[in-house]
């Protein structure tokens, strides 16, 4: 499972871990030491990751400046599929949805400045914006192709409704939404329609903000912004407490921490999602390469699905 596969109908051949950013949004996440973040990047090729996903509102920017950064230090830049995103206009203090043609243009614009690339691998629509005009997005989206500043384009948290009314304009290659063993209702319509359309899929917060990495507890949450996120909520921890539990016994039959489990079980789906695995240190993705080695025996993965 550890080889690369192609994202949908493009030709961007991935990792089936790829290293995700919203960790430099120190609004949710708190602080990252830079070295040890750093430091990751440099090692992941070497573990087989080639794919890096970001938005420019990771950290109003933040995300993107620090790759860009990492990409002037090391070099790298061609050994990595780069995606990031647009959607939110936060020049003023209260962010906002802005799709306008303009605002695409100019977020594309600062994206490829903070990223210190020439060009986008993956151009992607962070969000369904109530005002979003499909055929206006698509003209820019196919502008900024011509221009030789973005490659392909892909879409984050659209249901199958909104992403038709995208791909009757332009040409869609990949669905990025939330998947994992605690939330698998893309199950039901979204990852169905990638298959039937050919679209990559992109599962972000496989591991529920940490919640699956075994370490919480309600006696025990995050030391940063993430214990006021309602997936820490006691609601939300006594809702999933008895299925983590049993989770936990499901992984020690595979010898795999509960993290690793997780991630393989998402990536066991036939629709070859990509995990975006979260990660502050080289660590973390060594744990996720781990559970890219090999798919889960199908009892196992139905049993985890089956757990209340």
């Amino acid at each position: 499972m550890a080889k690369k596969i192609l994202l949908g109908e493009s030709d961007l051949e991935v990792s089936r871990i790829a290293a995700g950013c919203w960790q430099l949004s120190p609004q949710f996440w708190g602080e990252v030491d830079p070295a040890e973040w750093k430091q990751a990047l440099y090692e992941a090729p070497e573990m087989g990751i080639n794919f890096i996903d970001t938005a420019n509102a990771y950290g109003e920017g933040f995300a993107e400046e620090s790759l860009g950064a990492f990409f002037k230090e090391s070099g790298m830049r061609d050994q990595f599929v780069v995606a990031t995103k647009f959607f939110w206009d936060f020049r003023s203090e209260n962010r906002y949805p802005n799709t306008a043609a303009d605002a695409i243009r100019r977020e594309c614009e600062n994206s490829l400045r903070r990223l210190r690339i020439d060009c986008i691998d993956l151009y992607q629509l962070h969000a369904w914006d109530p005002l979003l005009r499909p055929e206006a997005v698509a003209r820019v989206i196919e502008d900024l192709k011509m221009q030789g500043k973005i490659r392909w384009f892909g879409v984050s948290n659209l249901i199958p409704e909104q992403l038709r009314l995208v791909m009757g304009h332009t040409q869609v290659v990949s669905l990025q939404s939330k998947f994992s063993v605690l939330s698998p209702g893309v199950m039901k319509e979204d990852l169905p329609f990638c298959m039937a359309n050919r679209l990559g899929f992109l599962a972000y917060s496989p591991l529920e903000m940490g919640l699956l990495s075994g370490k919480y507890s309600a006696g025990n949450l995050p030391m940063d912004p993430r214990a006021g996120n309602q997936v820490f909520s006691p609601e939300n921890l006594e809702r999933v407490g008895q299925k983590i539990t049993k989770l936990k016994e499901l992984a020690k039959e595979e010898k795999l921490s509960l993290a690793e489990f997780a991630l393989r079980w998402v990536l066991t789906h036939p629709s070859q999602a990509i995990a975006l695995a979260g990660f502050k240190n080289a660590g973390h993705l060594k744990s996720a390469m781990k559970a890219a080695e090999a798919p889960l025996e199908t009892r196992l993965w139905h049993a985890a699905h089956r757990l209340p």
